[in-house]
């Protein structure tokens, strides 16, 4: 049987608040009832002017800033989204659902440098009581698993890098002279990298890569032949890893 779509005529022509709208369990909805939104505007007034131009409400900006972070938004992004969600709105103290944007997305930079480091520390220390003593655990267990992680594929060519600026600092700690640092040449064969899947590239790619390896080897060589004894003892199982040819053994 086909389904039927709701009577729209017995809809009432007023519009409706927000606050009969949202989902009072919702967690947002909650939130807005505790945070002490009055003593954040009375803290915060004092930083505006009594003439020109009407700035944006103090709970707007604030409650922006605390749903940022709570999600993990751009100033862009949260900005958007303001305008699609009715809970972000209810959060933000509007009682009718907007469709347009509450601010620019500069706007929310602007307030950021008004209220200062005192007044990001005081939206911080409201989060803190809110939390109650969760907020004060020793060890703070956060899932991070669909964050982008500042982490990069190994690849033997990383590696060969990685051992030759290890080889120079320690040269530099010990106060070692190399025969030659190699900077500039790890440089521009490391630029002969990109892109190297592409067929045109690939065979100097691989000329570049075993280049960064004898430069490698030539470094890590000419260390175990003048680091001192004493020096050996500290850095020595360094070295040895580093004569390892495979990206599995890491310094």
């Amino acid at each position: 049987m086909k389904g039927r779509s709701p009577d729209q005529s017995q809809l009432s022509v007023l519009p409706q608040r927000l606050e009969d709208l949202v989902n009072p369990r919702h967690p947002l909805y909650r939130l807005s009832k505790r945070i002490p939104w009055d003593d954040i505007e009375k803290h915060f007034s004092g930083l505006y002017h009594h003439s020109g131009r009407p700035a944006k409400p103090v709970r707007l900006m604030v409650s922006l800033l605390i749903l940022k972070q709570l999600y993990n938004l751009s100033d862009e992004s949260i900005v958007e989204r303001w305008v699609e969600n009715p809970y972000y709105q209810f959060f933000s103290g509007e009682t009718l659902f907007q469709w347009e944007f509450p601010c620019h997305s500069t706007d929310l930079v602007y307030f950021r440098k008004r209220i200062g480091k005192k007044g990001v520390e005081k939206i911080l220390k409201i989060s803190i009581e809110l939390h109650g003593k969760k907020a004060k655990e020793a060890e703070v267990l956060v899932d991070t698993t669909v964050q982008e992680k500042n982490i990069t594929f190994p690849t033997d060519t990383k590696l060969y890098k990685r051992v030759i600026e290890h080889c120079i600092s320690i040269a530099g700690k010990e106060g070692i002279g190399l025969r030659q640092s190699y900077k500039r040449t790890t440089k521009k064969l490391m630029l002969t990298q990109r892109f190297r899947n592409h067929p045109k590239n690939r065979k100097k790619a691989l000329a570049a890569q075993r280049k960064l390896k004898t430069i490698a080897g030539r470094l890590v060589r000419e260390l175990g032949k003048k680091l001192p004894a004493t020096s050996l003892l500290t850095y020595g199982q360094e070295i040895l890893l580093s004569k390892l040819p495979t990206s599995q053994t890491l310094i």
